[in-house]
């Protein structure tokens, strides 16, 4: 069985939220039911990493009432997205895919991603995959927009959107401060709220 490394920056670095993909189940502060993967085990291990591309809010989800992230197609190297890995199949991460973009019947070619670095294999939203290298000697991959971020509309993300985020992060051994004025230095965010909007929906850790 081939493994993968998936490596997230949005909502599913909040690993109850993650999970939702693999099992099934709608994660708390969405609308919608996602349906799980076919192959239900949770993912053998868990890791975090540095992503060397700029997060950002755009679109507009049903899920979350609002925009969603995404990191920018153009690697820069002074850009620190945090992110946590999960170790899972290669059909997972297949199925995974399709599940937020919402097409079940996506083919995504790994191996061409890898070679590429960066593979747009449809229009959807999530339709580029980007390879980020390798850890334990598996390939790490994440998925965003086709286009880079200067292209793209900003969008408003949500507070129970966010409050997945502040989660997710607040397991990567990073205080609230820290979370908070990460966050609030994201296109999206520091457009809406203000650091002490985000204080007051984020509480203590």
């Amino acid at each position: 069985m081939d493994y993968v490394w998936y490596a997230s920056y949005g909502s599913n670095l909040f690993e109850d939220r993650f999970h939702c993909y693999i099992s099934g189940g709608t994660p708390e502060g969405s609308t919608f039911e996602e349906i799980g993967c076919t192959n239900t085990t949770l993912p053998l291990k868990a890791a975090t990493i540095s992503i060397p591309f700029e997060l950002y809010f755009s679109k507009f989800s049903k899920r979350w009432q609002g925009g969603v992230a995404f990191i920018d197609t153009e690697r820069n190297p002074a850009a620190r997205t945090y992110g946590k890995m999960y170790l899972i199949t290669s059909e997972q991460f297949q199925e995974i895919v399709q599940q937020e973009n919402g097409h079940h019947d996506m083919k995504i070619d790994l191996a061409l991603a890898k070679e590429v670095h960066t593979y747009s294999f449809n229009q959807s939203w999530y339709g580029n995959i980007l390879y980020l290298g390798e850890r334990d000697g598996y390939p790490i991959f994440t998925f965003t927009a086709n286009e880079e971020m200067r292209k793209q509309e900003i969008t408003t993300p949500s507070i129970p959107y966010l409050r997945n985020l502040y989660r997710g992060l607040s397991h990567l051994q990073l205080n609230r401060e820290d979370i908070i004025h990460y966050l609030s230095s994201k296109r999206g965010v520091k457009e809406t709220y203000s650091i002490e909007d985000l204080y007051k929906h984020f509480p203590e850790i």
